[in-house]
């Protein structure tokens, strides 16, 4: 009696292009992802558009080919599109990075600002402005090791006979509640004039953002979204179980290492370019779940949608405040508490 390695069944319908290549097609996800990216576009030129002092578009166009006044073309060059750009690439990374993390955890919670690692992300930065005094790039290198440091904690941690979903996410609550600790005692013993600065990044903030911050996230988000393609399938695999993922080739252990990091990478990038920013990681895989009509474990859709969520908070905090400094990490919280609320309420089955 033979036994057959057991089938992964992967979401839409196959579809055979010419020279006999054969692809899965699924309409629904594929109409979502071109909302999304047309949203976050739409989003996006608002966000040049609007603040403390509205621009027309005329004016925006004119400054981009360098045609416009110098006044104009400094505050859309060097205020306005950073801003933006941060907001896109780190919603981009948060998103992503929220699928990695609730596929390998197997849990809608399993987000980075939940299991630590955005608090070692945190802790780092913290560490350069408090302690040494850093600049922009010595802010986020220190976010980018504490995400890495913590990252390798947590695996180290977790790892028992293999790295299991449900333990890493326990191990990664316990860590976030001791580095959120360190944080606290840092900011305790800080001057008045850096705790104000590091009150202000522990929010999460978009103001004042400049290409220095622009170019981390922007590596990071370039070179780590490609590399999760591939380990899609394999994730995927995960989900029948770890038997069944073995007799498909899959190597467990590997894959959900690789994932991590991968994960972490995003995660740390994000914190250093707009500080720890809640609720769109937790939230985005679930919502493009449920607009794309399939399970999480899908990079583009989630990725965009945290683009989205990002960019909308931003654009909700400067319209709510016209030339005010409300960052938009108190606006992402707001939103945060009433989707976890709706969840618990009437999110029965999640996606």
């Amino acid at each position: 009696m033979t036994s057959s390695a057991p089938e992964l069944r992967l979401p839409g319908r196959a579809v055979r292009l010419p020279g006999g290549v054969s692809a899965r097609a699924r309409p629904r996800a594929l109409a979502t992802s071109v909302l999304l990216t047309a949203t976050v576009a739409v989003l996006a030129v608002i966000g040049v558009l609007v603040g403390g002092m509205a621009l027309s578009p005329a004016e925006v166009w004119a400054a981009l080919i360098g045609a416009g006044d110098q006044a104009t073309g400094h505050l859309v060059w060097s205020v306005r599109l950073p801003r933006v750009l941060v907001a896109v690439l780190a919603g981009l990374a948060l998103g992503a990075a929220g699928m990695v993390f609730q596929s390998i955890g197997r849990n809608p919670l399993a987000s980075p600002d939940v299991i630590g690692f955005t608090a070692g992300a945190s802790t780092g930065a913290v560490l350069q402005i408090l302690v040494f005094d850093a600049g922009a790039a010595a802010v986020a290198g220190g976010a980018v090791g504490g995400g890495l440091v913590t990252g390798a904690a947590v695996f180290l941690l977790a790892y028992r006979s293999g790295l299991h979903g449900q333990r890493m996410v326990i191990v990664g609550i316990g860590l976030a509640a001791m580095l959120t600790a360190v944080t606290s005692y840092l900011l305790s013993r800080a001057e008045q004039t850096d705790l104000r600065a590091a009150a202000e990044w522990l929010t999460g903030s978009l103001n004042g953002r400049t290409w220095e911050q622009v170019l981390p996230v922007a590596a990071l988000t370039v070179v780590l979204l490609p590399a999760l393609v591939p380990l899609l399938s394999r994730l995927r695999a995960l989900e029948l179980g770890e038997d069944s993922a073995r007799a498909l080739g899959v190597r467990p252990d590997l894959t959900r290492l690789l994932a991590m990091l991968a994960g972490v990478g995003l995660t740390a990038g994000a914190v250093a370019a707009a500080g720890p920013i809640p609720f769109v990681a937790l939230a985005a895989p679930q919502l493009a779940a449920r607009m794309s009509g399939g399970g999480p474990t899908a990079l583009w859709s989630p990725a965009l949608c945290g683009a989205t969520l990002l960019l909308a908070a931003d654009t909700l905090a400067q319209w709510l405040f016209p030339g005010g400094r409300l960052p938009v990490g108190v606006v992402t919280a707001a939103i945060g508490g009433l989707y976890l609320a709706t969840l618990l309420r009437w999110g029965r089955r999640v996606p």
